[in-house]
């Protein structure tokens, strides 16, 4: 309970501080936080909910998913075709119903899949409807044919890229390569205004943390000790009468909504979605976050996408050849030197009734000398 409670107060008064010292504070002021710091952080946060998602499915199930990219870019695609059809006359063409990309590619009317995005519930519902569908199929696939451990890594890795391909070809109906760009408002909210960028940190954090809470009272029930129990032996959990394959389901369908909402959140504060947000390497950098601040622990999720996301800012900034190698040296450090995270740096940062990373099985050499030794 108290490091749940430190890290809701944590992202809850951050995100307050840095909205007040944004509106509050004259720009002239030395304390002035500047719009675009908002805007950055605001994307941390969004980093997290995606690596919260990731670490629920790997850190509690033992699902390495390499894919969740996929449903972090639904989610910010449902957002864009939303922002993008309130942007009406305003547009470069001034065609008060189709975007201009539409115009530029001489389409005649809006597609089928783009009506009713002018309603923000109805786009909210597609944001979390459509990555959940395509989770609960992808997955109810996998899990029913027990595909498990490297082998449903890559396919979930195969899936972010195959819809990568599909989102840059032009007759898609979805922007192509360049995407989904030039927002004006969101629910009548000028995007460039600064109240603007400051509420959309703030309902950032307040989503975070609900979602945190909901996590950490799923994975804390009885729900929750079978998820864990799937994860270190699922073929003996399935021998006591459970099913595991549907709590893996449940999990990673709730997983791919978690992320999509994080997209969502993520595409007015960016102002851009592109197929770039599929690409695998934003799965993998998703997992490294979760490693780094300590898989399994929920709070180690959200501090590993705000330190690795803020050092990339700075490093790609500085020197940005070196940061994907700064990358990859980073998860071989963590790997060898911090299995357990930040996180497991502190005693007392990993709660009661959290589940402990699982030890590799001994080698059979290994038994035969307990056994001898019993």
């Amino acid at each position: 309970m108290k490091t749940s409670i430190i890290t809701v107060v944590l992202v809850l008064s951050g995100a307050i501080l840095l909205a007040v010292l944004n509106l509050g504070v004259a720009p002239s002021s030395a304390i002035h936080v500047p719009t675009y710091t908002v805007s950055l952080v605001g994307k941390y946060l969004c980093y997290a909910i995606l690596a919260l998602a990731v670490d629920l499915v790997w850190g509690y199930v033992g699902i390495l998913t390499l894919g969740h990219a996929a449903f972090f870019a639904l989610g910010g695609y449902a957002m864009g075709m939303y922002l993008m059809r309130q942007i009406g006359a305003r547009g470069s063409y001034a065609n008060p119903l189709l975007p201009d990309f539409m115009v530029f590619l001489n389409y005649h009317e809006l597609p089928w899949f783009w009506l009713g995005f002018n309603w923000f519930p109805f786009a909210m519902l597609m944001a979390v409807l459509v990555p959940g569908l395509l989770a609960l199929v992808f997955g109810y696939l996998a899990f029913r044919s027990r595909v498990t451990g490297v082998y449903l890594s890559i396919i979930t890795q195969a899936l972010t890229y195959a819809l990568l391909l599909a989102f840059f070809r032009n007759d898609m109906g979805f922007g192509g390569n360049n995407g989904l760009t030039d927002f004006k408002e969101l629910l009548g909210f000028p995007l460039t205004a600064d109240t603007t960028r400051s509420g959309l940190l703030v309902v950032t954090a307040i989503i975070l943390c609900l979602l945190y809470l909901m996590a950490r009272a799923l994975t804390r029930s009885r729900f929750g000790k079978i998820l864990i129990a799937v994860r270190d032996t699922e073929s003996r959990t399935r021998f006591l009468g459970y099913r595991p394959e549907h709590y893996k389901l449940f999990v990673f369908v709730l997983s791919a909504v978690m992320a999509a909402i994080g997209g969502a959140l993520y595409v007015p504060q960016v102002g851009i979605i592109n197929p770039g947000e599929f690409a695998p390497a934003n799965s993998i950098e998703a997992v490294i976050w979760v490693a780094v601040g300590g898989r399994g622990t929920l709070s180690g999720a959200i501090l590993g996408a705000v330190l690795v996301n803020f050092g990339k800012t700075i490093l790609t900034g500085a020197l940005p050849e070196l940061w994907l190698f700064a990358l990859g040296g980073l998860f071989i450090v963590v790997t060898l030197f911090l299995p357990k995270g930040l996180l497991g740096l502190i005693p007392s940062a990993r709660e009661k009734g959290d589940p402990p990373i699982p030890a590799e099985p001994p080698t059979p050499a290994e038994s035969a000398a307990k056994e001898a030794v019993s």
